[in-house]
């Protein structure tokens, strides 16, 4: 192979890797459902799982710790006196090399020897005053002539360094050609700073700007107005240094800074300019300082960085906070997080920022009609398959317990078939399916030899023995107790199981669900999903057994099955103009009209099953002479093993049979 046609591989840099796999949600949904259920808005909820992060993922929190840590060390590590130790060596230098000079030059007259060492000994303590008091001085000594001259230099890179990044270096060894250059520059930006501030400037006036000095400026702007942006966030960082320095460091550097490669021009363009970004940008932080604390120095152009770096910290740490409205992960300024973090900083960032956009756009979540956000259907399915599954676990664990399928098999097949309808969960009858589409592809004028296309009235299923469809109403306490003692959540992962079991596997069934608490009210698993923890007291069984058995006369050919789980005895009941009569410990009328509505229920044939929360002796003796009551059980499961309960019970009742060994479990 030829060199030339040879390839070179490196990290791709262009944004997200365009071969990384698609971000998983699983994590996130799972971890924004379970807040959700705990009582969280859907909102507030993702934003708690993008400040937590994952298992294996920073989060929020994590990238803006780094961010803090990273603002200590910087502050931890440097001092700003940088320059000044830089000027004092060679100042240093300069006086001694000019002393051996003199004590070696035995032609020069003794009179203007002792003149020039007395005029070395007395020089004034303060560096500033030291070297501008030898800007007249007649150096004898060539190299120590050199040491004063490069403190010019260096002053005077350090001060366009401070106001133009990278001017430190690029101005080594500058010629007098090179600080024209500059002086020009700095000339022309003041009148194209001075034309736009009076809004006289043109495009054309900025592009010949930087077709002239562009050479100056590597951050390439494409607008006056980027570059305004940029000197300005530097010479403000400028001003923020200074006035982190002490006051005697901050009155050496002004009275070095006359210096400054010899010219007092310079320093008045670099006035003038600074004049004018504060006027164009006055909204930067043009007064801050701040508190270094550490042994490296640094010098006016280097500091002026890490005052930017400061900066862009806070700012990081701002958009981090996501404590502002209106905000968002797509406010994060990756390129910045990558110069103070590293890379995977903003990989991650990058990966929850996805997150963020997928469960909005990807139908994970959705705006109710109060516009507040709520779960999506998609998201409910999902959680309840899950949910589900881990039921299903539960049930296949116990001791005793026989392999129960939940696929929604009606029963044993009769060897016919008949048409599908909405709702059967029965075997297709594969053979009658095919056959019907074949007759209706001939009919149609078609060749079932080029293929076929199943329609709905195609579709026939294998009937199967009768089974009772049931209508099952799932009551649940949502009074304060059931939050206050943790049932909240396990309660409402019950309600989505059970929902999730009917609706995809029992779609014949039909299931209402109910909370009580001061009052009762009929509810959605959308809503009781979001539903937050109540802080009002009462327990209003009547109420909730008034609409099950509202709900169990509309479907009169159905089976009736109440589950009712509560953690209390009733405190309230409903009264005859609707409004409701709470009193504790429980009014006997209280207990008279909860009984009356249940055997009025057990008389319908209900099968009702209590869940009974908790151990409280007088609660337990109270729900067993309720169920016994009306031939009903009551089973008393753990808190974790709610859902499996519930379930199992459901199960129970619609096959007629006891497959769960219910002695494990059921007092």
């Amino acid at each position: 192979m030829s060199v030339h046609n040879r390839s070179r591989y490196s990290r791709y840099r262009g944004g997200p890797d365009p071969l990384a796999p698609p971000v998983d949600l699983a994590e996130a949904l799972d971890a924004v459902a379970e807040d959700v259920m705990a009582g969280y808005s859907p909102r507030h909820a993702l934003q708690e799982y993008l400040r937590r992060g994952g298992r294996s993922r920073e989060g929020l929190d994590d990238l803006a710790a780094r961010v803090q840590q990273r603002r200590r060390d910087l502050l931890g590590r440097h001092k700003l006196d940088g320059t000044l130790n830089e000027v004092q060596k060679l100042l240093d230098t300069a006086v001694l090399e000019e002393r051996k000079q003199l004590a070696r030059d035995a032609m020069m007259d003794n009179t203007d020897r002792a003149f020039r060492e007395m005029q070395l000994q007395n020089l004034p303590r303060s560096t500033a005053a030291a070297v501008n008091e030898l800007a007249s001085y007649d150096w004898q000594s060539s190299t120590a002539r050199e040491a004063y001259e490069r403190i010019k230099d260096l002053l005077g890179r350090e001060v366009l360094d401070q106001r133009f990044a990278g001017m430190k270096q690029a101005l080594e060894n500058a010629t007098d050609e090179d600080i024209a250059a500059v002086n020009e520059m700095l000339q022309d930006l003041n009148e194209l700073l001075d034309k736009h501030r009076r809004g006289e400037d043109t495009d054309a006036d900025f592009q010949n700007f930087m077709a002239k000095h562009g050479q100056f400026f590597p951050e390439n702007p494409q607008s006056v107005e980027e570059l305004i942006d940029a000197l300005a966030q530097r010479a403000a960082a400028a001003q923020r240094m200074l006035q982190s320095m002490t006051r005697e460091q901050r009155e050496e550097l002004m009275n070095l800074s006359a210096q400054a490669f010899g010219s007092p021009q310079l320093m008045a363009q670099l006035g003038q300019l600074d004049d004018n970004l504060r006027a164009l940008r006055p909204g930067e932080d043009w007064t801050g300082s701040e508190r270094f604390e550490g042994e490296e120095g640094l010098g006016l152009g280097d500091g002026t960085g890490v005052l930017q770096d400061l900066a862009e910290l806070d700012e990081l740490s701002e958009q981090l906070s996501q404590s502002y409205n209106g905000s968002s992960l797509d406010d994060l300024d990756l390129d910045a997080l990558a110069r103070q973090l590293g890379q995977d900083a903003a990989v991650t960032a990058r990966t929850l920022a996805e997150i963020e956009k997928a469960m909005h756009d990807g139908g994970f979540l959705h705006r109710g009609a109060d516009g507040d956000l709520r779960l999506s259907p998609q998201s409910m399915r999902r959680l309840g398959r899950a949910l589900l599954r881990d039921t299903a676990k539960q049930l296949s664990s116990r001791q005793g317990h026989r392999d129960t399928r939940v696929a929604g098999a009606a029963g044993e097949q009769t060897g016919s078939s008949r048409p599908w309808e909405f709702g059967d969960a029965e075997p297709w009858d594969v053979t009658r399916t095919i056959t019907n589409a074949i007759r209706r592809t001939i009919a149609g004028g078609g060749d079932p030899g080029h293929g076929l296309r199943l329609a709905a009235d195609d579709i026939e299923v294998a009937e199967t023995e009768a089974r009772t469809q049931a209508a099952v109403v799932l009551l649940v306490d949502v009074s304060f107790s059931m939050a206050a003692q943790g049932r909240w959540v396990p309660m409402k992962r019950t309600a989505l199981a059970l929902h999730h079991l009917i609706s995809t596997r029992f779609r014949g069934d039909r299931l209402q669900l109910i909370t009580f608490g001061r009052y009762a009210q009929t509810t959605d698993i959308g809503e009781l999903t979001a539903l937050p923890p109540f802080q009002t007291k009462g327990t209003n069984l009547h109420h909730g057994l008034l609409l099950a058995g509202r709900f169990f006369r509309k479907h009169p050919s159905m089976q009736p099955v109440l589950l009712v789980v509560t953690d209390g005895e009733p405190t309230a009941h409903l009264l005859a103009d609707g409004d409701t009569w709470f009193d504790y410990p429980p009014d006997p009328e209280t207990i008279r009209v909860t009984i009356a509505e249940l055997d009025r229920l057990g008389r319908a044939a209900t099968q009702v099953t209590f869940f009974r929360l908790g151990d409280d002796p007088g609660l337990e003796r109270f729900v067993q002479r309720m169920a016994r009551r009306v031939g009903g059980r009551m089973v008393a499961p753990e808190t974790d093993d709610l859902g499996a309960a519930v379930v199992g019970e459901y199960l129970r009742a619609h096959f007629r049979g006891r497959p769960y060994g219910e002695s494990d479990w059921v007092k």
